[in-house]
C-alpha cells in the first residue's frame, strides 16, 4: 500500500483515472447482477424499483468506465461537498463539546477548518482540481494505511 500510495502521490492524474475506470467495472458488474437478479425474481414486490436502481448503477458504470475524466469531475464535486457538510459537522461538534473535552476539542476544531479548508480549494481551482485531487487523496489514503498497517505489524512482533 505504502508503494501505491507513493505512487499515486507522483502521479495522482493516473491514480485518479484507475480508480474512476475501476470504479466503472464495478458499478457496471453490479448492475448486470442486479438486472439478472431482477429478471429472475420479477415477481418480486418492488421490481421496477430495483430494476431502475440496477439499470441506474449500470449506466453510471459506463459513463465512468467510458468518460473517466467525468467521472472524476463527478466525484471530486462530491468529494467536496462530503468535506464542506464533515467539515461543518466537526466544527459543531467541536463547540459542542469544547466544554467536556478540555484543549482536546481545539483538535475536532483544527479538523473542520482544513475540511472546510479542502473544499473550498477544491472547488475554488474545478475543474482542474478534478485531474489531481482525487487521484493525490487516494494516494495519501494509501500511504498513510500502508505506514498504519507496518507499524501495527512491527508492534506486534515487539510484543510477542
Amino acid at each position: 500500500m505504502v508503494v501505491f500510495g507513493l505512487s499515486a502521490i507522483l502521479l495522482p492524474a493516473l491514480a485518479g483515472v484507475v480508480t474512476v475506470v475501476l470504479l466503472g467495472w464495478l458499478l457496471i458488474a453490479t448492475g448486470i447482477i442486479g438486472i439478472a437478479t431482477n429478471i429472475a425474481h420479477r415477481n418480486s414486490p418492488g421490481f421496477w424499483w430495483s430494476m431502475l436502481s440496477a439499470l441506474l448503477t449500470l449506466a453510471v458504470g459506463l459513463i465512468f468506465y467510458s468518460w473517466p475524466v467525468g467521472g472524476l469531475l463527478t466525484l471530486s464535486i462530491a468529494l467536496a461537498a462530503f468535506l464542506a457538510l464533515d467539515g461543518a459537522f466537526a466544527i459543531a461538534l467541536a463547540f459542542n463539546h469544547r466544554n467536556s473535552l478540555t484543549p482536546k476539542w481545539i483538535w475536532l476544531l483544527f479538523n473542520g477548518v482544513i475540511d472546510l479548508l479542502f473544499a473550498g480549494l477544491l472547488c475554488w481551482w474545478l475543474p482542474t482540481s478534478a485531474l489531481w485531487a482525487f487521484g493525490l487523496f487516494v494516494g495519501c489514503d494509501m500511504l498513510i494505511s500502508g505506514v498504519t498497517l507496518i507499524g501495527m505489524g512491527l508492534d506486534s512482533r515487539r510484543s510477542h
